[in-house]
């Protein structure tokens, strides 16, 4: 892009005139190039000024309410991310300011060997009570279930093929279980795909035969599930059941957090509690259990599903949400002040990172401080 091009983008940005393409290429050049951001250097003392510049010049305030468009998993939407990656880019742009005031970064102290980021990985228990440690498992044909086969694939995921829906067999339940630091993804023998996050589980039958299909997860997961008309596909969470006939949803039901977040990305789904509340979601809607009362919200559905496609997106997101989340892909002890858990946050950066980098764009804003000792990290201020 020649000088003059560059320059009517910039005033095309600044006005929010910008198409999803632009907006993507403008905000990716500043991120990478903050030297050549035509902005005078700031000192510290000087910082809220350095922050009001900087969100100024964003045209932040124009997608401010507007809903975010839905996006199915695999699927790239700019747009539906131009305010978090704004926010991202002020704390980013102000650490740099002070970069480039001082000539040396602040980074997250007493930095080691680099704790590296979640793989994919997972035990699988069998009907019988053998386990298979699936990232060491050779692909092909693991286990031979009744009337399923169980197979790895070539991209290291787990695939239920069934291979004789007539005979009435026993229903044979396996289990996967996700550790800390870890992820995987599974195609049950109905042809639902689920993906698993961090320190999660499922429980399943390893065929689904006759009546309703009923899984339990704990932790979280996302499913697309494939549609049958005469057999509802339910997911019991600790506290909570979703109903579906076949949908794209998320359920988030770690315990640390307090509250179960469901969040639908298309179909319907219907949700109860064992205390007799209930819910009824459309796309686009996110349901927030918390002590049996359920609450709708409608912002930042995409940003729930970041974690398989291996980002975090915080929208407003407490400190002490955002830890544990860093706790559990990094398989590392948070130690985090109630005081400091409140603080809230926005931001996106890939999970691919080691833990250092992604401290350090927290750590830019100024408001916290990290301390790194072995696999214990403990913030302060």
């Amino acid at each position: 892009m020649n000088p003059l091009n560059a320059k009517e983008l910039f005033i095309k940005y600044r006005e929010g005139r910008c198409n999803d393409e632009e907006i993507a290429w403008i905000e990716s050049w500043y991120l990478q190039h903050p030297d050549k951001a035509e902005e005078p250097v700031f000192t510290t003392a000087s910082s809220e000024a350095a922050k009001a510049k900087i969100w100024a010049s964003l045209p932040v305030h124009a997608y401010l309410k507007e809903q975010p468009k839905i996006r199915r998993l695999g699927q790239t939407v700019y747009y539906a991310r131009v305010m978090v990656a704004a926010m991202l880019l002020l704390a980013v742009s102000v650490g740099f300011y002070f970069y480039k005031a001082s000539k040396e970064q602040a980074p997250v102290a007493n930095k080691q060997a680099a704790i590296k980021p979640g793989t994919r990985k997972a035990i699988l228990t069998l009907g019988d009570g053998r386990t298979i440690a699936l990232n060491d498992a050779n692909k092909g044909l693991l286990a031979q279930d009744k009337g399923t086969n169980v197979l790895k694939t070539a991209d290291n995921q787990l695939v239920y093929q069934a291979i004789d829906n007539s005979a009435d067999n026993a229903v044979e339940f396996h289990t996967i279980a996700i550790p800390r630091g870890g992820y995987y993804t599974l195609t049950l023998s109905d042809g639902t795909k689920v993906w698993l996050n961090a320190e999660s589980s499922l429980r399943y039958p390893s065929e689904f035969t006759h009546g309703e299909r009923i899984v339990e997860l704990t932790g979280e997961g996302y499913f697309e599930v494939a549609h049958r008309n005469k057999q509802p596909f339910k997911v019991v969470t600790a506290g909570q059941t979703t109903e579906v006939l076949g949908t794209h949803f998320n359920i988030n039901a770690y315990a640390d957090q307090g509250e179960t977040i469901t969040t639908l990305l298309e179909g319907s789904i219907k949700l109860h509690t064992p205390q007799g509340a209930s819910q009824m979601l459309k796309p686009g809607e996110q349901a927030h259990l918390v002590n049996n009362k359920f609450s709708i919200t409608y912002d930042n559905i995409n940003d729930a599903i970041d974690w398989t496609s291996n980002q975090f997106i915080f929208h407003n997101e407490s400190l002490s949400n955002i830890m544990n989340a860093i706790g559990r892909w990094y398989d590392v002890e948070v130690v985090c002040p109630e005081a400091l858990g409140k603080l809230t946050f926005s931001g996106e950066i890939s999970r691919n990172k080691n833990i250092h980098q992604v401290l350090n764009i927290m750590d830019l804003t100024k408001m916290v401080n990290f301390k790194i000792e072995g696999r214990r990290i403990t913030v302060t201020q």
